[in-house]
C-alpha cells in the first residue's frame, strides 16, 4: 500500500503518533547497529595503528640482527694540514685493527698528444685548416683496456669538425678532443686530445686506417701499427703512495686491498715538508663505535614507540573525563608487550656481555627502556656500560643481538614478524574486523527493510482507523443534521 499522510480525514494526529512509535522501534537496534559500527571502526584504527608502529620496531632490529651491520670498521685520518685531505678511506668488516702512516706521491692520470707547430707541418687554424684531400678513417684505442671507436674523415674536413666529431662520438669512452690557438704563425692551432683511462702502459693510440698522409699529423701510427708519428706528450701514469714506508701502485686513484680489506682513494698530492718531503697522513682502522652506538640507542627508542603506543591504545580512563584507549584492556595488544620484554630480558650465552643490562640497557619501572646516566646498582651507570662495551667488548655485542639461536635482535625480529607479516596475527585480525563491519553493513540494509514494512504495517492500521473516524464523523454530522431539521 502507499503510504500516505493520515489523519487528513479523522483530524487526528495519526502521522506524528506513526512517526513516534517508528523512531521508538528503531532506536534500540539503531543504537547497537552503530555502537558495534563504532567499536570495529575503533578496532580496526588501532590494530592498524599498532601494527604500524610494530613494523617500524621490526625493521630497527632488522638493522641489529645482521653482523655486517654491527661489525662495522671506521677509518679514521689524521692529516697534517687540516685543510688538505689527500685520500678518502673505507674499510671492510674483516679490516684488522691497526694504524698506517700513507702518503700519496703521484696521481693517476691518462695520456695526453698535441700535433705539432704549424711550423714542423701541423695546422695554421682550427677552421681553415684542411685534414685532407681524401677520405678515410681514424680509430682511437687504448690496447690495454681494449676500449675503441672509429671516426670517419671526409675530404676537405676541418680540424674543428674532428674535434666535434669525437667528442660527439657515442662509443667514446674518455677520449675528449679541445683546440688550442697559440696565437703565432709558427704555433697555429693545435688539437690536444685528453685519455682518462689511466694507469701506465695505457697511452691513447690514434690508428691511421687508410694510411693517408694528411692523416698521419692526427695519428700516431699507420694501419700497420709499426709506423710512430704523435707521440705522447703526457704518458698514462700509476697512482703512487708510500704506506708505512713502502711503496705501492695502481693504475687508477683508488687503491684496493693494498691494505688487507682496506681501500683508499686519492684525489690530491699530500703536502710537502721544508726539505720537499711528502708528509704522511696517519690512518687508524677501528671498530665503528659511533655507528653501532647510534643504531643501539634507535632500538631503545623504537621499542618505547611501540610501549607509548601500546600503553596509548590499552589504556582504561581514570576518571570520566579521560576515554578509554581504543584497545583498552585487548588481549593480545597486551601479551605483545610481555612477549617483547621477556626477549629484551633474556640472557644470551653465546655471547660474554650475557644480556642487554651488560651494555647499560634495561627496562625501568615504567616498563621503557632506558641507558641511565646514573649508577643504582654500583655497577656503573647505563652510559657508563656502554661506553665500556663498546670499547672493550665490540665483537660481543655483535653476538649479544645476532645469534641465531638466542641473539635479542633476531628473536625480537621473528617474534614481531609473526604479527606484522600479510598472514600475521594483527593483519588476520584485522581482516576479520573488517568481515564483521561489512556484515553489519548488510545487517543494516536489513533492518531498514524490516523498518519500512514495519511503517507500512502502522500506516495500513491507522489509515483503517483514518477512514472509520472519518465514517462516523460524517454519519454523526448527517444525524445532527437531521435532527436539526426534525
Amino acid at each position: 500500500m502507499t503510504i500516505q499522510s493520515l489523519g487528513v480525514g479523522s483530524g487526528l494526529a495519526l502521522d506524528d503518533l506513526v512517526t513516534q512509535l517508528i523512531a521508538a522501534e528503531r532506536a534500540p537496534k539503531q543504537t547497537r547497529l552503530d555502537d558495534k559500527e563504532e567499536a570495529l571502526d575503533a578496532e580496526i584504527s588501532g590494530i592498524g595503528q599498532l601494527k604500524s608502529k610494530m613494523s617500524d620496531f621490526l625493521d630497527t632490529v632488522d638493522e641489529l640482527r645482521s653482523d655486517n651491520n654491527l661489525q662495522g670498521r671506521e677509518p679514521k685520518i689524521t692529516n697534517p694540514d687540516d685543510s688538505i685531505e689527500p685520500f678518502t678511506a673505507e674499510a671492510a668488516n674483516s679490516a684488522v685493527k691497526g694504524e698506517y702512516q700513507v702518503a700519496i706521491t703521484q696521481l693517476a692520470s691518462g695520456s695526453r698528444l698535441e700535433t705539432a707547430d704549424a711550423s714542423d707541418g701541423g695546422f695554421a687554424s682550427k677552421s681553415d685548416s684542411v685534414l685532407s684531400s681524401g677520405s678515410g678513417s681514424l680509430t682511437f684505442k687504448v690496447d690495454s683496456s681494449g676500449d675503441s671507436f672509429d671516426i670517419n674523415v671526409t675530404a676537405g674536413q676541418t680540424l674543428q669538425q674532428l674535434a666535434n666529431a669525437i667528442n660527439s662520438s657515442d662509443d667514446n669512452f674518455g677520449i675528449n678532443a679541445s683546440i688550442i690557438d697559440t696565437g703565432t704563425a709558427s704555433g697555429g692551432a693545435k688539437l690536444v686530445l685528453t685519455s682518462s683511462t689511466t694507469g701506465e702502459g695505457n697511452d691513447l693510440v690514434i690508428v691511421n686506417n687508410d694510411n693517408l698522409a694528411d692523416l698521419d699529423r692526427v695519428s700516431t701510427t699507420d694501419s700497420t701499427e709499426v709506423a710512430t708519428y704523435l707521440e705522447p706528450v703526457v704518458s698514462a701514469q700509476n697512482a703512487k703512495a708510500t704506506i708505512d714506508g713502502i711503496a705501492v701502485e695502481s693504475t687508477t686513484n683508488e687503491f684496493e686491498n693494498t691494505i688487507s680489506s682496506v681501500s683508499f682513494e686519492a684525489s690530491t698530492l699530500s703536502t710537502k715538508d721544508s726539505l720537499g718531503e711528502f708528509q704522511t697522513s696517519t690512518l687508524k682502522i677501528g671498530y665503528d663505535t659511533e655507528g653501532l652506538d647510534k643504531k643501539i640507542r634507535d632500538f631503545v627508542d623504537n621499542f618505547n614507540a611501540l610501549a607509548k603506543e601500546i600503553d596509548t591504545l590499552t589504556k582504561y580512563g581514570t576518571s570520566e573525563l579521560e576515554d578509554d584507549g581504543v584497545l583498552a584492556g585487548d588481549f593480545m595488544a597486551r601479551s605483545i608487550t610481555s612477549g617483547l620484554t621477556s626477549i629484551i630480558g633474556s640472557s644470551v650465552e653465546s655471547s660474554a656481555l650475557g644480556g642487554l643490562f651488560a651494555i647499560g640497557v634495561e627496562l625501568n619501572s615504567e616498563g621503557k627502556l632506558e641507558i641511565s646516566s646514573y649508577d643504582e646498582f654500583g655497577l656503573g651507570s647505563g652510559e657508563d656500560r656502554l661506553a665500556e662495551a663498546l670499547e672493550d667488548n665490540f665483537d660481543d655485542i655483535a653476538a649479544l643481538f645476532t645469534d641465531d639461536e638466542d641473539g635479542i635482535a633476531a628473536r625480537l625480529y621473528d617474534y614481531t614478524k609473526e604479527y606484522t607479516t600479510f598472514s600475521g596475527l594483527l593483519a588476520t585480525r584485522e581482516r576479520s574486523a573488517k568481515d564483521e563491519k561489512d556484515l553489519l553493513s548488510d545487517e543494516r540494509e536489513q533492518f531498514e527493510l524490516r523498518m519500512l514494512g514495519f511503517e507500512e504495517i502502522l500506516r495500513d492500521k491507522y489509515l483503517n482507523l483514518d477512514q472509520t473516524v472519518t465514517k462516523l464523523n460524517q454519519t454523526g454530522s448527517a444525524l445532527l443534521a437531521s435532527l436539526g431539521q426534525a
